[in-house]
């Protein structure tokens, strides 16, 4: 199932129930597992893990089949009481978590979980064929028995330096063959090492008994497979220890992915081995296992299936059964999530046969069918509908008929319209309300958006795409049915190419599709044709963001250099001139009672200074002359009768 290796895609488990194959068991990428009835070709249980999206399934492996008698609901079938008919009940599951689940198809319910043993994912579980034991291998390199009576590990060991890839009971019950890096065939009583085989290069992720001979008789045969080898080696158990090569190699198209062989009980009886490879092709094999072969061993029988279109595509094959009649087989094909069961008779004259089906056809006609087995409740005449349910609800919401019963008392027993409740839902003003309240008001816009969708009805649909919260519009896409996601798309197109406020809260929806229904849209075969105008309609929308940011990124270049030249211009044309001029006249005073201090000391320089007082004074204004030179006349005067004076008292 799972390896060591970091390249290796590990497949969905996808198995059919033991002896009669009337269940196909399937864990899809959304981590449900499905139980499908072959006969009816209907979906019949389906149980979704608690941890389904953190803990995904990644191996299954059916129990052996019990009687009605040992079943766990005896009480439920007394009616069956002379039937003794063997069934498959219980299916063991490894997971991511290191947990096993084990699932009884009888109760429709979990029947018991193994937790404790494996500190890494299980890879691998494979059931005891007579006591209630079940061996698990994890990545953690140990092999881990359970004891479903007590539910608890009855002994663990170490198998490997690596992981524990694949595991396989001999049909005795007292050998059990392991594989990591190396082949190990262990003694289930002393849980040692019995045998050790090598041979393949990469991680081995198949192991199968070929025979039920005692290993005393030199005759016991295992096959085994490995990742990207296109051969799967048969080994042969010897006494003598000389069994260090592989005898037999069958000749594949590709890895194996799924194996199923109906083991020979004496020489005379050869082995039928149904192999289903990572292309989807199927290979069927015939052969007596007497003793070594050197020629890889080519496929009796090679089946390959395509649509009915005009140019065919080829349509997976996702396991294989043999029947009881030796030329009839089961088949699974198509996706993981609805698959196509048919039990077809090949003629193994032909070396190689190629089925053209039409897929879709099946789909619509399984689909029609388990529809029609709905079943309604029968409700009493005083009872109301208040709110339209989907095909599939399986259980009422809690609390729904407290409100109901709060409306009819405040409504006076007065049926409300659905036009009245649409204009009583407020979707832009959601207030803080109750939890139990959001819910039920969640499952009300799941079922208005489906009901609007089945109908075309415009109003309805605006009123739930008029929402812009987050959290409504994921909670309510997550509780959207599988159905309704395809034509939810078609109308988040057909709205995003209209106006772009309306494309703004499009896209909200849209994201919220791709995050919760993408496995779903991904398993469609026709997925391209249907959603071809969304990819154009991006493609071109893309392509023109690319040059807008291009227009904008030049035009912004543009604004800028304006801008800096328009700012440049401002600083050049600056006025010189000045707005205000202060001048301070204490400064010629000063001068002027400098210059009488020096007439009184030196007369002879009187000239000089004051030729240097008019060089000073030819810089300032006339009018400023004018008004000096009247102050220095008046000085002038009184001076000349200070020394006039002065000489007459002489």
């Amino acid at each position: 199932m799972a390896d060591g290796d970091s390249s290796y895609s590990q497949p969905l488990p996808c198995v059919f129930s033991p002896k009669s194959q009337q269940y196909l068991a399937v864990c899809a990428q959304d981590g449900r597992l499905r139980i499908w009835n072959t006969d009816s070709k209907t979906l019949h249980q389906e149980y979704v893990p608690s941890a389904h999206l953190s803990a995904t399934c990644t191996c299954i492996h059916w129990g052996p089949c019990r009687t009605v008698k040992e079943g766990p609901l005896r009480k439920k079938r007394k009616s069956e009481a002379g039937h003794v008919e063997e069934k498959a009940d219980l299916l063991a599951m490894g997971t991511v978590a290191g947990t096993v689940l084990i699932y009884s198809t009888v109760k429709g319910a979990l029947h018991c979980t193994l937790d404790g043993g494996h500190s890494g994912g299980v890879n691998c579980v494979h059931w005891h064929p007579e006591d209630c034991l079940l061996y698990s291998g994890s990545d953690d390199s140990h092999i881990v028995e359970w004891d479903l009576q007590t539910g608890k590990t009855r002994s663990k060991w170490k198998a490997d330096r690596s992981g524990v890839a694949s595991l396989c009971v001999s049909p005795d019950g007292k050998l059990l063959l392991s594989a990591g890096q190396t082949i190990k065939m262990w003694n289930l009583d002393t849980k040692e090492v019995y045998r050790t085989f090598t041979g393949h290069s990469s991680a081995v992720t198949t192991l199968r008994f070929a025979t039920t001979r005692p290993p005393d008789s030199s005759s016991l045969y295992f096959m085994s497979g490995a990742v990207n080898n296109r051969l799967l080696s048969v080994w042969q158990v010897r006494e003598d220890g000389k069994d260090k090569n592989s005898v037999v190699s069958f000749t594949l198209t590709d890895e194996p992915r799924h194996i199923d062989l109906v083991a020979s009980k004496s020489k005379e009886e050869a082995v039928r081995l149904a192999v289903v490879c990572k292309d989807g092709q199927l290979h069927l094999f015939e052969h007596f296992l007497n003793g070594p072969c050197k020629k890889p061993l080519s496929p009796s029988c090679t089946v390959q299936m395509s649509d009915t279109k005009d140019s065919p595509m080829p349509i997976p094959l996702l396991a294989a059964a043999l029947c009881a009649e030796s030329r009839t087989v089961m088949l699974a094909y198509g996706n993981y999530l609805h698959p196509v069961m048919e039990k077809l008779e090949i003629e193994t004259a032909d070396r190689h046969i190629c089925l053209t089906r039409n897929v879709q056809t099946a789909l619509s006609l399984s689909m029609a069918s388990t529809v029609s087995k709905v079943k309604t409740p029968i409700s009493n005449s005083k009872s109301r509908v208040l709110v339209p349910g989907l095909p599939g609800h399986q259980a009422p919401v809690p609390g729904l008929s407290r409100s109901t019963e709060k409306r009819k008392k405040d409504v006076d027993s007065k049926e409300v319209s659905i036009a009245e409740r649409l204009g009583e839902i407020d979707l832009q003003s959601m207030p803080s309300i109750k939890k139990g309240a959001s819910s039920l008001q969640m499952d009300n816009y799941a079922v208005l958006l489906v009901q609007g969708l089945e109908s075309a009805d415009h109003d309805i649909l605006n009123k739930v795409f008029q929402t812009r919260k987050d959290v409504i519009i994921k909670k309510t896409v997550s509780r959207l049915p599988l159905p309704a996601v395809l034509p939810l798309v078609e109308e988040i197109t057909k709205r995003l190419q209209g106006h772009p406020f309306t494309a703004v809260v499009m896209v909200r929806w849209l994201k919220a599709v791709l995050m919760h229904h993408t496995s779903y849209l991904s398993s469609l075969p026709d997925l391209v044709s249907q959603l071809g105008v969304l990819y154009h309609m991006i493609e071109s929308r893309v392509k023109m963001f690319h040059k807008l940011t291009k227009l904008h990124g030049k035009l912004y270049l543009l604004v800028t250099q304006v801008a800096t030249d328009n700012s440049t211009n401002k600083v050049s044309d600056v006025d010189h001139t000045a707005k205000l001029v202060y001048e301070e006249e204490s400064s010629d005073e000063e001068e002027a009672s400098g210059d009488e201090g020096l007439l009184d000391e030196d007369s002879d320089n009187w000239e000089e200074d004051e030729s240097l007082v008019e060089e000073e004074k030819d810089k300032i204004d006339p009018c400023e002359e004018d008004a000096d030179n009247r102050t220095d006349s008046k000085e002038n005067g009184e001076e000349k009768m200070e020394h006039d004076n002065e000489s007459e008292e002489e």
